[in-house]
Parts: C-alpha cells; structure tokens; sequence
C-alpha cells in the first residue's frame, strides 16, 4: 500500500486545523484545496467561517495558498475577497503548482503543508514530494462513479491510518469507513 496515499493528520473540518497546530508541527506555509475541502463545489463565495480562518493564519503568520485542480474562473472568484496567491488547473497529483507555490512563498518541504480533501490527488501530490498532509471529510461528496470509485479506493488508506493512530481517529474517519460504494439500486 502506497505511504503517498497516507495523510499524515485527519480532521474533521479545515477549522480545526488551526495555526496553533500548524505552528506547533513546524508549518509556516500551507497549500490549500478549494472545493470539498473548504466550501461545497456549488458554493461560489468563502463564507464568514473561511474568511476567520484565513485571517486567523494572516494574523499568525502562516502563509497560504490555493492549489486547485479547477479553472481560473472558479478560483479566481472565490479568491476574490481573501487575496491568496493562487494556482489553477494544478491537475494533482502532479506537483508541479505545489513546488512553485513554494518557491514563491520561499518555503520548503520541511515547513509547508498541503491540506485538501482527497487522497488521490491533494495527499499523493503532497506526498510526492515530502510534504505533510492534512485531509478533511469531504464536504458534499459527488455521488457518481468517478468519484465512488475514487472513494472505494482511499478506503484502505483510512483503515491504516486509523491503525496507525489508534480507535480514536475512527470517528473522524467514519465518512470513509461507514460510506456504502455501491451503484444505487435502478429500480
């Protein structure tokens, strides 16, 4: 089982991931999916709890940026009231926008973190190339096959992780551990 899968943490939303715990992990950077992860695909604006959170890093010092596998338009929009540096169409796994993030920040993989919502994509690409990974639940999962599938895949990621941590972390995992992948019945 591939360890670029594994996330290092898992909370249950990106407001528990807070500067204090990111400060006492040696983070002073983190790279930050959008959709899913901070705000469902439908919801166009950061909503007051995002932008708290953001200036909550801003106030301690933690640099951000987005790493989005969507389009100019989207990011661009939503980025709109927060001002982040932002790369789009980052098309993770890949690294490439998560090594240049980095470099524009003037950080490295010791002190920079990637937070996101899917293994395949925002914990492969921080993995990669050594980053620490942080993963939520997934705010408003898709129902389709593309993404059960993707689902049906982290699943054996999420049990390691919670033998890894112990029973505690079950509960925060129970989004991939309860989660039935199966077509829905055609009747």
């Amino acid at each position: 089982m591939s360890s670029w899968l594994l996330p290092d943490y898992i909370f249950a939303t990106y407001r528990e991931v807070t500067p204090e715990f990111l400060t006492s992990i040696g983070i002073k950077a983190l790279l930050i999916d959008i959709d899913n992860t901070l705000a469902p695909y439908e919801q166009p604006l950061p909503d007051e709890h995002i932008k708290a959170w953001f200036a909550a890093l801003r106030q301690s010092g933690i640099q951000a940026t987005f790493i989005s596998n969507n389009g100019r338009e989207r990011v661009e929009i939503f980025n709109e009231e927060i001002g982040l540096p932002f790369y789009c169409n980052s098309a993770k796994p890949f690294a490439k926008n998560l090594k240049r993030a980095m470099r524009d920040m003037g950080t490295d993989r010791t002190n920079t973190a990637m937070l996101g919502d899917q293994l395949l994509t925002d914990a492969a690409a921080g993995k990669h190339i050594g980053l620490k990974t942080i993963i939520v639940p997934p705010i408003n999962d898709k129902n389709n096959a593309f993404f059960r599938t993707k689902r049906a895949l982290e699943v054996g990621h999420i049990k390691k992780y919670v033998k890894l941590h112990g029973e505690d972390a079950r509960a925060v995992c129970s989004f991939w551990l309860e989660k039935k992948y199966k077509k829905k019945n055609r009747e």
